[in-house]
């Protein structure tokens, strides 16, 4: 296939999976901020560690809009994806109100302190920590599991199962719940930003595989650079055992690179180095065959390749319950993305 039939397929079956995404968001994740939790039930002692988190929380979510206009702005040649990334920070909004909440009634911070302090933070504005489309959909499936650790471990600590001794008096099953809704929102923009790295790798295996070594080696949570104290938040994320690098190469970086089909990201960045890029008959850089011999090493090709199919057959069906098949069906008459 040209450049341009994979482009076009490519944003065929990030249309079917938003639509998919949102019909599953709608119908089993509409919760309200407010309604959807007795707010007056929530705790009012909190530790200062806790506290300190739940502000950090709020911090990195409130810069939703940034994040949005930013990824919509990267996107906006992919109707699906584009579309998505509306959904996804509408979605996001919804948890900067969570955590702003929870600082409100447990009476951790006056309504004043909390204008004041989200005046500060939006003196900055975030930017993307990479440029291409790739990139950022890449970034985001790490970053999107991340942060799912995040609220798991946090939710562990309102639940009273931290061995942390300045978590000893903070169960409060109110602030686990909050919990718990985020995490599953999180988990599913993992699995909508893994399925469309998968497409990126299924269709563009070099530019994606070569994108990955370059997020991977430069992977830091978002707004870090901008966030007042962050350093203080992540000691206070570390010593309570929210989030560590321990935590990170444990449960974020394996499960994000097995699902991606990577299983030596070193062998992969050794094959791009000895690699290089020919013109094939349409003037389009192609890697050489040096880049498959060598990276096979380190990408299970075969991984990806029916994690896609399986989403296509995720898709059909769907299209099949709507209606979709029979006005706009993902695949053509020959079996293939139309």
């Amino acid at each position: 296939m040209t450049q341009i039939e994979k482009n076009r397929q490519l944003q065929r079956a990030f249309y079917g999976l938003y639509r998919w995404y949102v019909d599953r968001s709608q119908t089993q994740r509409n919760w309200s901020a407010d309604r959807s939790f007795d707010w007056r039930l929530l705790r009012r002692n909190h530790s200062p560690e806790l506290v300190r988190i739940v502000e950090g929380f709020y911090a990195v979510e409130q810069y939703v809009p940034d994040y949005t206009a930013e990824l919509t702005r990267l996107a906006r040649g992919n109707y699906g994806r584009a579309h998505f990334q509306l959904r996804w920070g509408a979605e996001e909004e919804k948890h900067a109100d969570l955590w702003r909440n929870t600082l409100l009634f447990s009476r951790a911070r006056t309504p004043e302190q909390i204008e004041e302090y989200t005046d500060d933070l939006r003196k900055s504005a975030w930017v993307p920590p990479f440029e291409s489309p790739i990139e950022m959909i890449l970034y985001t499936v790490f970053q999107e599991r991340a942060t799912q650790m995040n609220y798991m471990n946090l939710r562990a600590v309102a639940e009273g199962k931290s061995d942390k001794p300045q978590f000893a008096q903070d169960s409060d099953q109110v602030l686990a719940e909050v919990c718990r809704m985020i995490a599953v929102d999180e988990a599913a923009h993992f699995d909508f930003f893994l399925a469309g790295a998968q497409l990126y790798l299924y269709y563009f295996p070099e530019e994606t595989l070569e994108a990955l070594v370059k997020v991977f080696r430069h992977f830091a949570m978002p707004a870090s650079d901008i966030i007042p104290d962050y350093d203080g938040f992540v000691k206070v994320l570390y010593d309570g055992g929210i989030f560590t690098r321990e935590i990170y190469a444990r449960e974020v970086a394996p499960m994000a690179l097995e699902k991606l089909g990577v299983t030596s990201i070193r062998a992969i960045e050794q094959g791009i180095r000895r690699s290089r890029q020919v013109p094939d008959t349409e003037g389009t850089l192609r890697e050489t065959a040096i880049f498959e011999t060598e990276v096979q090493a380190g990408y299970n090709k075969t991984i990806v390749e029916s994690a896609v199919m399986n989403l296509f057959g995720r898709i059909q069906r769907y299209e099949a319950e709507v209606g979709l098949d029979e006005v706009a069906p993902l695949f053509g008459k020959q079996g293939v993305v139309a």
